[in-house]
């Protein structure tokens, strides 16, 4: 195996995220909250760490292979969310090293799970680095990572295959390079819109951008302890919505959008049922509301809507305290967790087409029981789905489960009760963030023991990396050979 690129390719995504933390230094010195020498401090330890790794690799050009790019892709996440953490950590405002690092990976996940009790007392430049991870991790930093493999001599299609899934049928531009812009110019466009959008709506700058980084991100973290109800204002939920909605979508579809028009999203399986689940989810939601006396019929939609659609895009924000809602609103919320967007978008959790074909694959057994000698082929959209894409996703979908039931028994048997324990293994694993019980919507992880957070931080980067890509580097046969 060769360490030396990755240790290279390594050190650069710390040299990255040392730039980016110029823009939060900017908000610092803007605001003069006293916090810009955190990330003075920051970027200069980012900048030694990652100059070091980058520097000690001399030579030309190096492929890497497949192992190499899991390595990539794991170390690239583990590395990020450290380097993001140390203004955390330096700021003194979290009360220990797990917490610091518990928001970084909280954000650079996009999950907006949170240990903060004071959220608003935070300076200007730490809450908005608080939310601009979230954008970085939403656009992902190995995708950034390919945007500059060609000035690293290094070879790059191994991490596509290792950062996203292969089961959509929607595929890239085949250039790696045409790929990464496309996914850059989506995430843009949809940043830009938001933010000009919320400015219109009475936002101001700083709470515009926050907000938009975590929306795009589909991750969570708002500038205000009561998160979007903070607002009060139908329209700014309408569009928050919305945002959600398309950003849990798949960039190659809002791609293909602008070359074929909307017929894509109708022609896309993945898409329908992501839709059609929201909807029914939505309504079902709203009737249980207003039955239960949570209001009128306009406020019980008004309330499923954004709850909904926040769980399904796995961003994490709320308007109102769900904790309180009928058992059946949150057992469909908790439901929606494992569900999450569509491939190829900024969400978390198992996927919409997981989830379909996993429909698919028991109908077809129970078809099986009444026509035994038929042969039936399992089709999506019209393809015969291969036999080794529907082992990946049985595969994934057991070591998810089970990644879930192991950490909510770990919970539980650090004193969490049951609600607690297993809402906020989902909550995690998924990358949804707010959980149930204790840590529910109006409240935070601050606390759970030590040892538990250091579950749910596992957890976080577990579901960020779809399983695979940090569970495969703990296998022996891995570093073998």
């Amino acid at each position: 195996m060769k360490i030396r690129p990755v240790v290279k390719i390594v050190g650069a995504i710390n040299i990255v995220v040392a730039a980016a933390m110029l823009v939060p230094l900017g908000v610092a010195l803007l605001y003069g909250d006293g916090d810009a020498l955190f990330f003075l401090y920051s970027i200069a330890i980012a900048l030694v760490v990652g100059g070091a790794m980058f520097l000690s690799v001399r030579g030309g050009k190096y492929e890497i292979g497949h192992r190499e790019g899991f390595l990539v892709v794991a170390f690239s996440w583990i590395t990020a969310s450290l380097s993001c953490a140390i203004p955390f950590i330096i700021s003194g405002y979290f009360p220990s090293f797990v917490d610091a690092v518990f928001e970084a990976v909280s954000g650079i996940t996009t999950t907006g799970a949170s240990v903060l009790n004071d959220i608003e007392g935070l300076p200007h430049g730490l809450l908005f680095w608080r939310s601009m991870i979230h954008w970085l991790g939403g656009i992902g930093i190995v995708v950034l990572s390919l945007a500059i493999l060609p000035l690293l001599g290094v070879g790059g299609m191994q991490l596509y295959k290792a950062e996203f899934s292969v089961i959509s049928s929607d595929k890239f531009a085949p250039r790696i390079k045409e790929m990464v812009r496309i996914i850059l110019a989506v995430y843009l466009v949809l940043s830009v819109s938001l933010t000009v959008i919320l400015l219109l709506l009475g936002m101001g700058p700083f709470d515009a951008l926050t907000h938009m980084f975590s929306t795009v991100a589909t991750a969570g973290y708002s500038t205000r302890a009561a998160s979007i109800g903070a607002y009060n204002s139908v329209y700014i939920e309408a569009v928050i919505i919305f945002f959600m909605f398309i950003s849990a979508t798949s960039f190659a579809l809002h791609y293909r959008f602008v070359k074929e028009g909307f017929k894509v999203f109708t022609e896309s399986p993945e898409f329908k049922f992501y839709f059609f689940v929201t909807l029914g989810a939505v309504v079902l939601v709203a009737i249980s509301l207003a039955l239960n006396g949570h209001g009128s019929i306009f406020k019980s939609f008004r309330d499923s809507a954004f709850q909904v659609v926040s769980v399904i895009t796995t961003t994490g924000f709320s308007t109102v305290d769900f904790g309180i809602w009928p058992a059946f609103g949150q057992t469909v919320l908790l439901a929606l967790m494992f569900m999450g967007g569509c491939v190829g978008s900024t969400t978390g959790s198992m996927k919409a087409i997981r989830i379909l074909l996993m429909i698919k694959m028991g109908y077809k057994e129970i078809y099986r029981l009444i026509h035994p000698h038929a042969v039936i082929p399992l089709k999506l959209g019209g393809r015969v789905v291969p036999r080794e894409v529907l082992r990946g996703v049985m595969g994934f979908t057991i070591l998810f489960l089970l990644a879930f039931v192991l950490s909510s028994a770990l919970l539980a048997w650090q004193g969490a009760d049951l609600v607690t324990a297993i809402s906020s293994a989902a909550s995690t694993i998924t990358n949804f963030g707010p959980a149930l019980g204790q840590a529910g919507p109006m409240s935070n992880f601050a606390f759970f023991p030590d040892l538990s957070k250091w579950i749910l931080i596992l957890n976080m980067l577990l579901g960020r990396l779809e399983i695979y890509a940090l569970i495969i580097i703990f296998v022996p046969a891995f570093w073998r050979g």
